[in-house]
């Protein structure tokens, strides 16, 4: 039976994933700093800072097959005005996190098997206010071709998906909670090529696609599944 491990697993793209793994049988490890509700099967949940070099050294993560380096902040403020606080507590989770968990992952598997990095479009494409999110999933995109260099001796393939607008919590503080969530997910999405944000779901998909064996032959890659945002 597959074995995966998923960061960020209580809540968006990360329950999304644990859901539609367990769905088609895989047994996980399931990380986040919120309480977790597991989807039914055998699984394990570890709660923790994924951006603790400690939590890691904890964890009995067993043998892998798999990661989804999933666990990110959102972070929206001009240059200008963003505190040197918030650039480190993004980069801490969003850089620091992804490199420990990939880290710990290949420590876990074996010849074979895949990760996958949540990167974003913001690594893509440059957007006004998001110097640290924006950065820190740069960076990452390029820490995810590093390590599919150094796993593929090992048949282990990296690669990471880039989303744009999701309808996750990560927009909630953002948003006017004077006036109707949904009323504004769909304003954002509007404006983007494709005409709205994805679903968790959607990306869940896509993230087991490279996961599978029908991506066998693709390492190294960045997945965009953004609408359309960055062309």
């Amino acid at each position: 039976m597959t074995r995966i491990l998923i960061t960020g697993a209580a809540s968006g793209i990360g329950k999304a994933c644990a859901a539609h793994l367990a769905a088609k049988g895989a047994r996980l490890v399931l990380t986040d700093l919120e309480p977790i509700v597991p989807p039914l099967g055998d699984h394990v949940i570890l709660q923790g800072d994924v951006a603790d070099p400690a939590f890691w050294e904890a964890a009995d993560l067993g043998a892998l097959d798999g990661a989804i380096v999933n666990a990110g902040v959102g972070t929206a403020a001009p240059i200008a005005h963003l505190s040197f606080e918030e650039w480190r507590r993004t980069m801490a989770v969003n850089l620091d996190g992804a490199f420990l968990t990939l880290k710990a992952a290949l420590a876990a598997m074996n010849e074979g098997g895949s990760i996958v990095t949540m990167s974003s479009a913001s690594a893509l494409k440059a957007y006004a206010h998001t110097a640290a999110y924006g950065t820190s999933k740069a960076a990452l995109v390029h820490l995810t071709k590093i390590a599919a260099v150094e796993a593929a001796k090992r048949r282990i393939r990296v690669n990471a998906i880039a989303p744009g607008g999701v309808d996750t919590p990560i927009w909630n503080p953002m948003l006017d909670r004077e006036k109707d969530r949904d009323e504004q997910i769909a304003a954002m999405g509007a404006m983007v090529p494709l005409g709205r944000y994805a679903r968790p779901e959607e990306i869940a998909k896509q993230v087991a696609f490279l996961l599978s064996d029908d991506a066998a032959t693709i390492t190294g890659s960045v997945l965009t599944s953004d609408g359309g945002a960055v062309l």
